[in-house]
């Protein structure tokens, strides 16, 4: 699918207008990126946040499920303001019987302290809806995929892992055009990249590429995005979705054209 055809989705209907990612509230203190720490990390580094999360990571701290420790609840040193250590529980399902967890505001604001950012405590809680809310937009568009190979089955969520800094091929191809032909194609990276694996019935498991944009705010400055969401190029079964879904994005943009043009003809 192309550039055109990712997902922009706006924060404004579910939260404020402030967020992690290249917005008004850490703009000036924090890169275009997503603020969870998603590399791996040794059992004796400070944990980090994570979206989403397990509950039953191993003896040795790292959760194989998405390549992350431990978190802790425990406020930071120097923390003010008491943040909320209640975690919301998301809508993409782990297993037959559990759905993901997101991180809490303290959680949260553990892993900022972490990097380094400095960020205001007032606005940790927004920051985690847009976080929790780009997540869930993420899973509404793998299910748009899923339900064109099965509709009656609902998949899961197996495992993920944060690549922030590592372009996909399809990112690197839409820089390049970007540098081309600036005038047409956007020329910014995108903040944040994830990789999901997703669990289809009987067990076949398929993994989705998801790269995160920061799209241009709406008019009263509430946070837009873009997400680019489509399976991996890794399989027989994920080239043939790509290719039918270029197919159909080429044939609707000529049906769209040729209405355009037949109803200017009429005029």
């Amino acid at each position: 699918m192309g550039q055109a055809a990712s997902q922009s989705v706006s924060a404004a209907p579910s939260v404020p207008a402030s967020c992690p990612i290249d917005h008004s509230a850490t703009k000036s203190s924090a890169p275009a990126k997503c603020p969870i720490d998603h590399t791996k990390a040794s059992s004796t580094t400070p944990p980090p946040a994570q979206c989403p999360i397990s509950h039953d990571a191993p003896a040795d701290g790292i959760n194989p499920l998405n390549q992350m420790p431990t978190l802790s609840q425990a406020p930071a040193a120097h923390q003010a303001t008491a943040l909320p250590t209640d975690r919301e529980t998301s809508t993409i399902p782990r297993d037959e019987s559990a759905r993901w967890e997101y991180p809490s505001p303290q959680q949260f604001y553990n892993a900022l302290v972490r990097k380094g950012w400095e960020t205001p405590e007032e606005h940790v809680e927004t920051m985690v809806q847009i976080h929790n809310f780009l997540n869930e937009q993420a899973w509404q568009e793998i299910l748009k995929w899923e339900k064109k190979e099965n509709p009656e089955v609902q998949p899961q969520l197996a495992r993920f892992m944060g690549r922030p800094g590592e372009l996909s091929p399809k990112a690197r191809f839409w820089l390049f055009a970007g540098w081309l032909l600036p005038t047409r194609f956007n020329n910014e990276p995108p903040f944040d990249r994830h990789d999901w694996v997703v669990r289809r019935r009987g067990g076949e498991e398929v993994r989705y590429v998801i790269d995160y944009y920061s799209a241009p705010p709406e008019p009263d400055g509430s946070p837009v995005f873009s997400l680019d969401v489509r399976p991996a190029l890794d399989s027989v079964g994920s080239i043939k979705q790509r290719i039918l879904a270029a197919s159909e994005d080429v044939w609707a943009n000529f049906r769209e054209e040729s209405r355009r043009n037949s109803s200017q003809g009429a005029h």
